[in-house]
């Protein structure tokens, strides 16, 4: 039954419509015009919203896809300026935004892609573009793939502190960086299939766009980094271009923009306004909604605006459950896990919003052990190729001081009740028995997880358990192990939700961002400036 204030909230969504619209249609030009592109270092997932608008502002990363989809229609935008300031993100972020910048193009939009400087995962956004330019003194750091990691045992033995850690399952290396000086053979093994995965991936996103084979493309690798020059000759790039010069390019490579000065130019955020959010909505009944809910950042218990605490995301899953009109659920999770008890609260909330509406969870560059946990309730989980994905395990312990406080001369006496009082105690390590309280703990979390995940995906327990052991897999070698449904990212997971939820392509729908953010986070910020 909807509220009676319903009608309210959508004269009140009308207006702030309205205003957008008359904002943004105060800054578009008339008639045919370059829409520019800023992608920040790093795109954020969710950015709060800014009123008063600022031009300078840089797009959330599903603002920055919908306004790329929305602008391969639309017979106004004569080209797409596309101005990166560094690394986007991971290897997932940068595979999504190539194939938005790739779409774009196949839709027949010239994109020139211009930066004062490339890294990897960059260029591999502007390598989709149909022109890729560069600053003359900027460079191509086209040098390959690398993961590496730090290994403290040492040092931690210097100072007498002594890691206790208990792990289930031969892969679950987060602790590896206390406990050893190197890889284990086990984590090298992964961590090798991963890059192998994400570097073919990456190899063959550039040659299809730039027309070059992905052997050649690896092989480039060897010879990086190359200055523009060197980039221009083998092909990385069309040619080099001061700032001031860019609009000269556009004149000459887009030929209804030729006789324009100055050049008509829109800036994403004032489009995004104008043309990629929905219109007015009725206000006799509310439009169908999705809702898109951003999960990012380290599982914890408790509540929190950072990272993902298990009672403040509990509670709006709780709320779009019992919401007839939100149709179905995207969860963009980007998380490298965390607390167990966490985890299997959120695995709750997710499995009991999944038995009413469709969930699609949509992996970013990490959903591994806790955050692939919650996900696992899901009824779809897609992700890119490079997202490290999995991680079933469990892993813990406790840090031992007691070298440490020996050397600094530090004394500890303690009075106890209980022979396992001192077991969380981080002056001494653990006795034999209390090692096998922990492990037996350990596993009992262990056998949950593999329930969880085998109820969510549709597998034996034994199946899971000879994909889980706390291994990571790339997200395309996670389909072949059943873990996930297809590849793809933010607009490939609204497309499934949409259809999940018996929605047409042309019927209107209210996407809603959660967490949502004040609308007034710029007028504060304009405020503490001058104070």
């Amino acid at each position: 039954m909807e509220s009676p204030a319903a009608p309210l909230l959508r004269i009140g969504a009308n207006l702030r419509w309205g205003t957008r619209r008359l904002w943004s249609g105060a800054a578009s030009p008339r008639g045919s015009f370059v829409l520019r592109v800023r992608l920040a270092s790093p795109v954020p997932e969710l950015a709060p919203p800014s009123w008063p608008p600022r031009r300078d502002a840089g797009l959330p990363l599903l603002d920055v896809l919908r306004v790329l989809e929305r602008a391969a229609r639309d017979d106004q935008v004569a080209c797409v300026l596309l101005r990166l300031e560094g690394s986007p993100g991971g290897w997932s972020r940068a595979l999504t935004l190539h194939r938005a910048v790739a779409a774009l193009r196949a839709a027949g939009k010239p994109v020139i892609a211009w930066s004062e400087s490339y890294d990897t995962n960059d260029y591999v956004v502007a390598a989709a573009a149909s022109h890729v330019l560069i600053a003359e003194a900027g460079g191509v750091g086209w040098t390959g793939l690398r993961l590496e990691g730090l290994f403290l045992r040492e040092l931690l033995e210097k100072w007498g502190v002594a890691p206790d850690v208990v792990r289930v399952g031969a892969f679950k290396s987060a602790a590896e960086m206390f406990t050893r000086e190197g890889y284990s053979p086990e984590h090298r093994a992964q961590l090798d299939a991963i890059a192998e995965e994400a570097w073919q991936a990456l190899c063959g996103a550039i040659a299809a766009a730039r027309g070059l084979g992905a052997e050649t493309v690896s092989a480039l690798a060897d010879e990086g980094p190359f200055t523009s020059e060197a980039a221009c000759e083998v092909g990385l790039i069309d040619g080099t271009a001061y700032p001031d010069e860019i609009e000269d390019r556009v004149r000459a490579w887009v030929p209804e923009l030729a006789n324009q000065d100055p050049l008509p130019l829109l800036d994403s955020v004032a489009y995004a306004w104008r043309h990629a959010l929905p219109g007015p909505v009725p206000l006799g009944k509310a439009l169908p909604r999705i809702a898109y809910q951003i999960a990012q950042g380290t599982v914890s218990r408790g509540r929190g605006n950072r990272g993902i605490h298990s009672e403040t995301l509990l509670r709006t899953l709780r709320v779009l459950e019992e919401d007839e009109a939100v149709r179905a659920v995207v969860l963009r999770i980007d998380s490298g896990g965390g607390e167990v008890v966490a985890s299997d609260l959120l695995w709750r909330g997710v499995a009991r919003l999944a038995a009413e509406k469709p969930v699609v969870a949509c992996f970013g560059d990490t959903a591994a052990s806790g955050a692939y946990y919650l996900a696992a309730a899901a009824g779809t989980i897609v992700a890119e190729a490079g997202t490290l994905t999995g991680s079933i395990g469990v892993v813990g312990g406790k840090v031992d001081l007691s070298g440490l406080l020996g050397r600094l001369g530090i004394a500890v006496d303690q009075v106890e009740r209980g022979q396992r009082a001192g077991l969380a105690t981080a002056t001494r390590g653990f006795t034999a028995q209390e090692r096998e309280i922990v492990r037996a703990g350990m596993e009992s979390a262990y056998d949950r997880f593999l329930a969880r995940v085998a109820e969510g995906r549709g597998m034996p327990r034994e199946a899971v358990h000879a994909v889980a052991q706390g291994r990571v897999w790339s997200g395309s070698a996670a389909i072949q192990q059943g873990l996930v449904d297809s590849l793809g990212g933010p607009l490939e997971a609204l497309a499934l939700a949409r259809h999940a939820a018996g929605l047409s392509g042309e019927e209107r729908v209210a996407l809603e961002v959660h967490p949502r953010a004040s609308a007034f986070g710029g007028l504060r910020e304009l405020l503490r400036a001058a104070g």
